[in-house]
């Protein structure tokens, strides 16, 4: 068994070759969360890895100073976890020359399984922070190799299922017949939008609140109230709802746009969906007229939640018995 592991900067997530172990944890590196006590739990689980494949995204967290000190710091990290091979995933596969080539990689080593067992599709993962878009055609990914030239490419989109601030999404709500402009303040995220609306439970709210208070229903309205500069007892509970409402839909039509630019930009026709968001992916798809391929269909819904580290895990079993 091989065990993968995608590194981020809010949620480390683990899955194995068999596809019979898969977990995420919120651990947000910028608050000097626990990575080290992490790694060595599942260091120590049953039955232990005969090999750790590795990718990270976490390496431009603000506790690091840049990419390069990053990627030093995560991948000494694992190491010192692990007694077993430890082999690290880059943009361009295994093989790599700069530690820098490890920046950003998750999204190269899901295109490069999907490619063998998908074929021509464009594959869309939504996590809890952003959303990757990944032309693959004629066996491999033709995406940019650096976050900032996918933000210029439109092949990363800086949103997410969970963590993303509303008013980044909404710039101004309809409410009773008036525009309302949202303040451009940390008040709420789309993980309110989403709790208030019955699309997540407090259960699923894995990330923290904007306030550090409840993940209930009541203190997510109230944090949605917040945004228009006002509480629940001044505009209504419906009015904190047509907030959240309003900000889902202008999600979806982002994320529309987005698969609708690299869709017609490659000719793809398919799409791979992955990720906690991947239901908002099927329903893109589906309004845009597009095949859609849901991965927690194919491969089961935890890994489909965490499909970059089940993906490495895969292509690092393969590399590892090509070179036995």
């Amino acid at each position: 068994m091989i065990l993968g592991l995608d590194i981020g900067g809010a949620n480390t997530k683990a899955a194995s070759s068999d596809g019979l172990f898969a977990e995420s944890v919120y651990l947000p590196l910028w608050k000097h969360a626990p990575l080290d006590e992490l790694l060595f739990r599942f260091a120590a689980r049953e039955p232990q890895p005969q090999a750790v494949a590795v990718v990270i995204t976490g390496e431009l967290a603000d506790c690091f100073s840049g990419k390069r000190e990053g990627i030093e710091s995560l991948t000494a990290a694992v190491k010192r976890a692990f007694s077993c091979p430890v082999i690290f995933w880059g943009t361009d596969g295994f093989s790599w020359s700069d530690p820098i080539e490890l920046a950003a990689a998750n999204w190269s080593a899901s295109a490069a399984l999907l490619a063998q067992e998908l074929g021509d599709c464009l594959f869309v993962d939504m996590g809890s922070t952003t959303t990757d878009l990944i032309p693959i055609l004629n066996g491999r990914a033709r995406a940019a190799k650096t976050d900032f030239l996918r933000l210029a490419a439109g092949e990363l989109v800086y949103m997410g299922w969970l963590r993303t601030r509303i008013d980044s999404l909404l710039p101004e709500a309809r409410l009773s017949g008036r525009r309302i402009p949202l303040v451009p303040e940390f008040f709420a995220i789309i993980a309110d939008a989403r709790q208030v609306l019955g699309q997540i439970s407090e259960k699923r709210y894995v990330c923290d609140t904007a306030d550090g208070a409840g993940k209930d229903r009541e203190s997510a309205l109230r944090r949605l109230a917040r945004t228009v500069c006002s509480d629940l007892e001044e505009i209504g509970e419906a009015r904190a709802l047509a907030i959240a409402t309003q900000a889902c839909e202008r999600q979806e039509e982002i994320l529309v746009q987005a698969i609708a630019k690299q869709a017609e930009k490659h000719g793809l026709e398919m799409v791979a969906a992955a990720g906690i968001g991947e239901g908002l992916i099927v329903q893109a798809a589906a309004f845009l007229g597009l095949e859609c391929v849901a991965l927690s269909e194919k491969y089961g819904s935890k890994i489909s939640d965490v499909f970059p580290a089940y993906a490495v895990a895969l292509l690092a079993e393969a590399e590892l018995a090509e070179g036995r």
